[in-house]
């Protein structure tokens, strides 16, 4: 079965990007879904060094394979000054051009403290994917105020978006076996 990576695009630990991610594997796994979860959080901190751009440290191999070899990447951005994580635009370029996303189909949703759900970032996103020549999923979910909609327990505790969330899942996994080879 193919499987679908999910993309946690801020390296900021235990925020509301990793919660929502956590969420969305879950949705993906109850569908019968195979996922990965690559999270920014963990890149390895060699990545960061301008020597990176002439030779691509070894322990970043694991993050790039994952690309490689998914059918689908999902990527959960939260928005930052009204754009993309820099650490997330750093990553995609870090990874091999055009192989990483060439005909690759991607899904996006947006998570945001303020009214807009991080909209602006997955309009740059998809800008950039794009140009890496990615299948975009037009269905997109944004989540304003993410803040009010999670339990304490950092669950979604909003129907209304559980149900966003589980119908984009299914038909992105219908999207994605589109272009399976």
């Amino acid at each position: 079965m193919l499987t679908l990576a999910i993309l946690s695009g801020t390296n900021r630990r235990g925020g509301n990007t990793a919660r929502v991610v956590d969420h969305i594997d879950a949705i993906y796994r109850a569908l019968g879904q195979p996922t990965k979860i690559i999270d920014l959080a963990a890149l390895p901190p060699e990545i960061i060094s301008s020597s990176s751009y002439a030779e691509t440290p070894a322990t970043f191999k694991p993050f790039a394979d994952a690309i490689l070899e998914c059918a689908g990447l999902h990527v959960v951005t939260p928005e930052y000054n009204g754009g993309v994580p820099g650490i997330l635009k750093y990553f995609i370029d870090m990874l091999k051009f055009p192989e990483s996303f060439e005909r690759k189909p991607v899904c996006f949703t947006g998570v945001s403290a303020g009214d807009w759900g991080a909209w602006q970032a997955v309009e740059q996103l998809q800008t950039i994917f794009i140009y890496r020549q990615a299948h975009l999923f037009p269905e997109r979910v944004f989540l304003p105020r993410i803040g009010n909609s999670l339990t304490a327990e950092g669950r979604i505790g909003d129907n209304e978006i559980l149900k966003q969330l589980r119908g984009q899942a299914e038909r992105f996994i219908a999207f994605v076996k589109l272009f399976a080879p």
